[in-house]
């Protein structure tokens, strides 16, 4: 994925960018190679499958981001803020604090930047810090 680039329909309620997530690059946790890879939390009818199960207000779409609620963030967000600060070192409660507080774009921006592979300037994957562009086993610091 050479100069890809991330646009805003990548990026989830629940903050987290659905262009560097494993599932985007067409492969489960464990490896393997999916059938489809995901399209990304937008792309789909069953938006932010982690939060909106949880959510009304995201459930009937009277909200786009989990900031633009009274409760931000709940619960519910702040469980899979923690999980993915000590897993995989990037927090959903920041991105949506840095989207509310810059603008989307310079959050793109912002994102591009870091998530680019040093070698290939592909993206690489927050789950496993691999750049699915060149090689599959190493990882890649960023």
């Amino acid at each position: 994925m050479p100069n890809w680039k991330f646009t805003p329909e990548l990026i989830a309620p629940c903050g987290m960018n659905c262009g560097i997530c494993v599932s985007f690059f067409g492969y489960t946790m464990a490896g393997q190679k999916r059938k489809n890879p995901c399209g990304g939390c937008r792309s789909r009818e069953n938006l932010c499958a982690f939060i909106k199960q949880q959510c009304n207000k995201l459930a009937t779409k009277r909200i786009r981001y989990c900031f633009e609620c009274a409760d931000f963030p709940c619960t519910s967000l702040k469980a899979l803020d923690g999980r993915y600060r000590c897993k995989y070192g990037m927090s959903m409660i920041e991105n949506l604090r840095y989207i509310q507080t810059n603008g989307l774009e310079k959050f793109l921006e912002k994102e591009q930047r870091r998530w680019k592979c040093p070698r290939c300037r592909g993206t690489v994957c927050v789950h496993n810090k691999k750049c699915y562009n060149w090689n599959q086993t190493e990882k890649i610091r960023i």
